[in-house]
């Protein structure tokens, strides 16, 4: 995780500044247990190359998700990052439901995809706040 990630986490409260914390191992692949906010991500991908996300069920703390399509989403939410032509994007949708939208400043160039499952991870530990 970067400085500014980890000053980022820290100034909310967040405990979440480590690898492990932030749903990744030590080599930065995304970790699974049940004991990790953010546990159950699922990777997908076309297998040639082309688009790649993580997706993992999270709930905002009181202030919700800003999203460029519809201000400000709250209650139980899925959180996808997308991967595709050298950017990161991260998108939002209420569980289950089928629209998707972008979160607001959640665009960001890639350079290489190996590192979407540490974006996804700092993602999900900035924004899966269930305790408030």
């Amino acid at each position: 995780m970067s400085e500014r990630a980890e000053r980022a986490a820290g100034s909310t409260g967040d405990t979440a500044t480590s690898p492990a914390a932030a749903g990744m191992t030590a080599d930065g692949k995304a970790e699974t247990s049940a004991a990790v906010p953010g546990a159950g991500m699922v990777a997908d991908s076309d297998g040639a190359g082309g688009p790649q996300s993580r997706t993992t069920d999270i709930v905002p703390g009181p202030g919700g998700v800003m999203t460029d399509e519809v201000g400000v989403v709250t209650g139980d939410l899925t959180l996808r990052t997308e991967y595709a032509d050298g950017q990161v994007t991260l998108r939002v949708q209420y569980k289950d439901a089928d629209e998707w939208y972008v979160v607001t400043g959640g665009k960001v160039q890639l350079a290489d995809p190996a590192g979407l499952a540490a974006v996804h991870g700092i993602a999900v530990a900035l924004l899966h706040r269930p305790e408030g």
